[in-house]
């Protein structure tokens, strides 16, 4: 095996991926295995696995590298090697198993000709007369350490940051004290980043390259909910509401920023809203008690959210005297909110952000 499966691939993940093969394999009335070879040499331009296979009068190999991950710069590097691997080789098929290849990895080994399988279901395997493929089973082993996920709390400052100037290339220091957060923990998700190919390293520093794939899914998990939010009726239309609230927090130095459809009312042509939404820097319980509305389980003309993190505040804003959050956390609040929330982020998508990057 090669020098990553000997630091730490486990025989277990190994196991299951002649498994896998195997079933996909051996549903195919004219295909028979023959087994898997143990003359792999070591090294690491050789595959972890072979299996040999006849596929009617054909005799085929199959060259399989077995990755713990399935990140897209992984497995574009196995990709690489596994091709590197085929010189010299006749009718030997090349394939990357990993515990999930997601769509763009599943498209960068469509791209270099290589097959691949995981353990949630997907796969392709295109050679000779055989073509099997499975797709969009879900990730079943997600991961669940905050670290480990781009869109936690503080993790995502550093985002907010490289979404609101996408040309601009980043040094880590420069953009942890922008993001306000470690020096460590800027470079881990710069590194994330480049992982699964959401930006490059240039020699000025990171610059993102999917920005838009990035954010859809960003917003795909959020919930503007997930700050805490208090439903209130007060006396008057959205706008007047609006305007009291922001008289009291300017006159109270309180830090605010309306959101949904009272920011989005701000930066496009929408029709009339029912509802007002703003962030507030304080108790919302208690800023509705003194602006003289009342919370309500339902019925609701305006909703208080205090942010659950101030990086949700991070490139506010002013239009028309009002202050608004930024048009990234914009976009993420309004895709949650079901229905007309989704037909306002498409068109700040297509109208603002799209033209910035």
């Amino acid at each position: 095996m090669n020098s990553e499966t000997s630091r730490g691939l486990e025989t277990a993940l190994v196991s299951e991926v002649k498994d896998r093969l195997q079933g996909l394999l051996g549903k195919v009335p004219f295909i028979r295995l023959k087994g898997w070879r143990s003359d792999v040499q070591d090294g690491d331009s050789r595959p972890d696995l072979a299996l040999n296979i006849a596929a009617g009068n054909e005799r085929w190999r199959i060259l399989v590298e077995v990755k713990g991950s399935g990140e897209p710069r992984l497995i574009r590097t196995a990709t690489q090697r596994l091709r590197a691997a085929l010189f010299g080789e006749q009718r030997a098929y090349p394939v990357i198993a990993a515990p999930y290849i997601s769509e763009s990895s599943g498209e960068i080994c469509r791209e270099a000709g290589v097959g691949f399988v995981d353990l949630a279901g997907n796969c392709r395997l295109a050679f000779g007369q055989i073509f099997i493929e499975h797709q969009n089973f879900p990730n079943p082993r997600l991961e669940r350490r905050p670290l480990r996920s781009l869109f936690a709390a503080k993790a995502s400052r550093v985002l907010r940051v490289l979404l609101d100037d996408v040309k601009r290339p980043w040094q880590v220091k420069t953009l942890a004290l922008q993001a306000k957060v470690s020096i460590g923990l800027a470079f881990k998700v710069k590194q994330r980043l480049l992982d699964l190919e959401y930006g490059q390293e240039q020699d000025k520093g990171l610059r993102l390259t999917k920005p838009e794939e990035l954010l859809r899914q960003w917003a795909a998990i959020y919930s503007y909910r997930k700050s805490e939010p208090v439903d209130c009726y007060g006396p008057g239309d959205p706008p007047a509401l609006e305007e009291q609230l922001a008289h009291y927090c300017r006159s109270n130095n309180i830090q605010y920023a309306l959101a949904l459809f009272s920011a989005a009312a701000r930066v496009a042509p929408f029709a009339r809203y029912a509802r007002g939404f703003s962030y507030v820097v304080t108790d919302p319980q208690g800023l509705a008690k003194d602006l003289g509305w009342k919370p309500v389980p339902s019925g609701a003309n305006f909703t208080i959210l205090r942010p659950y993190d101030e990086g949700l505040l991070y490139g506010v804003r002013e239009v028309d005297d009002d202050v608004m959050v930024s048009n990234v956390q914009l976009y993420l609040d309004l895709a949650g909110y079901k229905g007309r929330g989704e037909e306002a982020a498409q068109f700040l998508l297509e109208q603002k952000l799209r033209p910035q990057w």
